[in-house]
């Protein structure tokens, strides 16, 4: 009887030490969240592919998981960052602050690139882009150091870390900084590819030096097996939907010697826009999830009890539709690509950790519009608006009439906003509300501007309660938002006199706004779902799942479909 006692007691001992801080529910849960963005995929595009799409990518989100069919972020301003935060956080922009890629910083007196920190510098001396680069607004920023720090409010991937502890390691990879920041969190790592040299970059917020594993992945310089070699179709041309459009006059107007029909070159060694020009094809998707396949392996993701967090943000569709289109050629190859791609780290995953212990959710931080030469040449209404040659002469009379002064008190403008000379107002001791309700009246004057709403009135709620003026205030955060949002008409683009985009995102409009939310993986049931929901219910979904609390700002609902039963 003694031996038996002493045997219960070592039982009890044991249970209380190691499976105590876990209960019954959570040892039924995965143990890896997989949480894939895909960079500017309109909630219809998986269709446009689907059948063609062999096992195991599209197909097995389609046949096995919880795809919901109408789905949209209910933000404005449909950018990068702006996207990524909301699906982090559960959040609007008027809460997680990320009201744009770019804003303007009264304290500096600059525009600033959303995540630049110049108390952080580049990890290993790998620079998060190339400065020669003409094609990414982190130009903006003066310092390549990165951080969270700019992120208000928590993640996801930051509450499971505070609830579990060092336990759950926290992963972001991506193609684009801002990608891989703002999945990460304040309190996870992030890495990104970078145009200086291929590899995949970081910075000392996140590491002082690199792992052993990503230095050896860096020197084995993957992305330079392709010099001299082409993007090439990897189907017979007549399987295509737009293989007659393969040479419209409009695509690419940035060039970079890649030209517009395929096979388009990559370049030789010595092209100083090689590293940028990868990014313009499905390679920068493959070299990411490459990098990412090495980290679950060296970092043992997903092989304990403790739930491991790990993003990977695609970029290539992104800068794929910026340069040709939704509507083209090479965006259909990418998503037959990407197909493939996401095929391949499905498999990786389930030999690795296992499907069944891993939930995952695939979505996008914003849709995309067509080309407005494509839309125009459908007999529909569509242009561009360059906001570096817009006529102020009516404007400048009338700011002249009645205030005494001229156009000189736009300061600047930057996608979506209007920033007003404050501090010529002051010193004028103009009110600055009744100037900028007049510079308002005056921009939606111009064609394609079709609002043109002050910061003031939606401070002060003078705003009538319309669908678009609720998204442009869940984008309006009072210290960093503009003095005027300006939304331009449906299927209008802005752009500038260096602007080197066939097609800019970023309206309220739901080509835009538009995406796809798939949960798969766990014990997840398959279906397709037409009610509406919001990005912002991702985030208090994972958190729910988990029987943890939703990020602080977040505004959306738990999905009862993907709940444990």
């Amino acid at each position: 009887m003694k031996m038996k006692r002493n045997v219960c007691v070592w039982v009890i001992l044991f249970t209380i030490l190691f499976l105590a801080p876990v209960n019954a529910e959570q040892l039924d849960r995965p143990r890896l969240v997989l949480e894939i963005v895909v960079d500017q995929l309109r909630g219809d595009m998986p269709e446009m592919v689907l059948d063609r799409c062999g096992p195991g990518g599209f197909r097995y989100l389609t046949e096995k998981g919880v795809w919901y069919k109408n789905a949209h972020h209910s933000h404005a301003n449909t950018e990068t960052i702006v996207g990524h935060v909301t699906l982090a956080t559960g959040a609007y922009p008027s809460r997680h602050g990320m009201v744009g890629n770019v804003w303007f910083d009264a304290e500096k007196d600059r525009l600033v690139y959303n995540i630049e920190d110049a108390d952080y510098a580049a990890t290993g001396g790998l620079g998060a882009r190339d400065m020669d680069s003409e094609v990414d607004p982190s130009q903006v920023a003066k310092t390549e150091g990165r951080s969270p720090r700019t992120i208000l409010t928590t993640t996801f991937s930051d509450e499971l870390a505070l609830f579990y502890g060092n336990d759950a390691k926290i992963f972001a990879v991506s193609g684009k900084d801002r990608g891989a920041v703002s999945m990460a969190g304040h309190m996870g790592k992030a890495f990104w590819y970078t145009t200086r040299n291929g590899g995949f970059a970081s910075s000392t917020y996140y590491y002082e030096k690199f792992p052993g594993w990503v230095q050896a992945w860096n020197a084995k310089k993957k992305a330079d097996t392709y010099y001299g070699k082409f993007w090439a179709l990897s189907r017979d041309p007549a399987t295509y939907r737009y293989a007659a459009q393969d040479d419209r006059p409009y695509e690419n107007p940035a060039d970079l010697g890649f030209g517009r029909v395929f096979p388009h070159p990559y370049g030789e060694r010595d092209n100083k826009y090689y590293y940028t020009l990868l990014l313009a094809s499905p390679v920068v998707d493959e070299l990411t999830v490459d990098f990412a396949k090495a980290l679950v392996q060296n970092e043992n993701l997903g092989q304990d009890n403790v739930p491991d967090y790990l993003s990977i943000s695609l970029s290539s569709t992104d800068y794929v539709g910026h340069l040709f289109g939704p509507a083209s050629l090479e965006s259909e190859e990418n998503l037959l690509r990407l197909d493939r791609t996401l095929a391949d780290l499905f498999a990786f995953i389930d030999k690795v950790v296992g499907l069944k212990r891993t939930l995952i959710v695939l979505s996008a931080d914003h849709g995309a519009p067509e080309a407005p030469e494509y839309m125009t040449a459908k007999g529909l209404s569509a242009g561009r608006i360059n906001l570096d040659k817009l006529d102020y002469s009516e404007l400048d009379r009338k700011l002249s009439q009645q205030f005494g002064i001229g156009r000189e008190v736009i300061k600047m403008t930057f996608h979506p906003y209007v920033y007003l000379d404050r501090s010529l107002l002051r010193k004028k001791g103009l009110d600055f509300v009744k100037v900028s309700r007049l510079v308002a009246s005056e921009l939606v004057k111009f064609d394609g501007i079709g609002y043109a709403i002050p910061s003031a009135d939606l401070a002060a709620g003078r705003v009538p309660d319309a669908p678009i003026v609720r998204q442009v205030l869940h984008n309006f955060n009072p210290t960093r938002s503009g003095d005027i949002y300006m939304v331009y008409e449906p299927h209008w683009c802005a752009t500038g006199n260096e602007d080197v985009a066939l097609v800019n995102h970023g309206s309220p409009w739901r080509y835009d706004t538009f995406v796809p939310i798939v949960f798969a993986g766990s014990s997840v049931h398959a279906a397709r779902i037409y009610r509406p929901v919001e990005t912002t219910d991702i985030a208090p979904t994972l958190a729910a799942y988990w029987g943890i609390k939703p990020p602080s700002g977040s505004v959306g609902k738990p999905l009862a479909e993907i709940m444990p039963k």
